[in-house]
């Protein structure tokens, strides 16, 4: 995703490298470099951002000279994205990744302490904002499944998937890392062993999911590699290929066109996963687990059960 900010560009200034520096004393390779594929993506997007704005479009991410930026620097940023369009969380996001470069910088002796502290020192963007992505209903579900009823590879992979994500409520980063040995058939279990910042776990699957697992796995084979692997166009598999995130992406958005539905993201599979779990009674920090977040604060964020919950609720209290 390219993230744009429509406004008058900034009064350019000299901000930009007078010489290629190498990427391991690069204050903004060096924050990409920590983070996973998909965050890389739309961070240095992020950065590119703040870069053309910065200079008029003179410089991106890379070309830009982090070291020099100031205070005023950084304050004129968070004006730029007060500004703009873009939704408070996103915004502060963005302002994030700046202090984020800006710390880089610091640790790699190309700002002082004090113009590092005064730079950073920026308040979020203060705003309501309505919560991102939304909840399938099963009906949607459902029709993604049904435009799966073919007997091709790829109609069993794409399956697969599909339900492997909605009962499993994984990242996408998460799912094209599984490998065939992950699976446990016994338990109904998948073993997460890279999630986010390289923390493993476990997740099950119910019995609707494995049928559907089980039928991709009598056409892929038990043979070493991943679980849900690449097809040719022929439809060969290629087993020594794991399918990236961006597939699982072009995967769903093909799907969803297919059969006539809103368009969703893959992350939409995990906010309905952690909803309709709260929606079912289950406690929240069993579905922070569940879901491999760090806090159930960040589990609260990803709940979209709507009106009809809350009534509900208050229906069950008693006197």
């Amino acid at each position: 995703m390219v993230l744009t900010l429509d406004l008058p560009s900034l009064p350019p200034e000299s901000l930009k490298l007078t010489s290629p520096v190498p990427l391991t004393r690069h204050p903004a390779a060096v924050y990409l470099a920590g983070l996973s594929e998909g965050s890389q993506r739309t961070i240095r997007s992020t950065l590119n951002a703040i870069a053309s704005l910065l200079t008029a479009g003179e410089c991106d991410a890379l070309t830009l000279d982090w070291g020099k930026l100031r205070y005023h620097h950084a304050a004129a940023v968070r004006v730029a994205l007060m500004n703009s369009s873009l939704a408070p969380v996103t915004a502060n996001k963005m302002l994030c990744a700046l202090r984020r470069v800006l710390k880089e910088a610091y640790k790699l002796d190309l700002i002082d302490a004090d113009s590092y502290t005064k730079a950073i020192d920026l308040p979020n963007i203060e705003g309501e904002s309505q919560p991102r992505g939304r909840a399938l209903s099963g009906e949607e579900i459902a029709a993604l499944l049904a435009g799966c009823k073919g007997s091709s590879a790829r109609d069993q992979r794409d399956a697969a998937l599909i339900a492997i994500l909605r009962a499993s409520g994984l990242r996408r980063s998460e799912v094209v890392k599984l490998a065939i040995h992950d699976w446990h058939p016994a338990t109904n279990a998948l073993e997460v062993r890279r999630g986010k910042r390289g923390k493993g776990r476990r997740v099950y699957l119910n019995a609707a999911a494995v049928e559907y697992l089980e039928r991709w796995l009598a056409l892929r084979g038990d043979e070493p590699g991943p679980l849900l692997c690449r097809i040719w166009k022929g439809g060969g598999l290629q087993l020594e290929h794991s399918l990236n995130s961006d597939a699982v992406w072009r995967i769903l958005r093909g799907r969803a066109a297919q059969v006539g539905l809103e368009s969703f993201s893959p992350h939409d599979f995990r906010r309905t996963f952690c909803s309709d779990l709260l929606d079912a009674g289950v406690d929240i920090v069993t579905v922070q687990k569940l879901a491999g977040h760090a806090s159930p604060v960040t589990t609260a964020k990803y709940d979209r059960r709507g009106e009809e919950a809350k009534r509900r609720a208050v229906e069950d209290l008693g006197f």
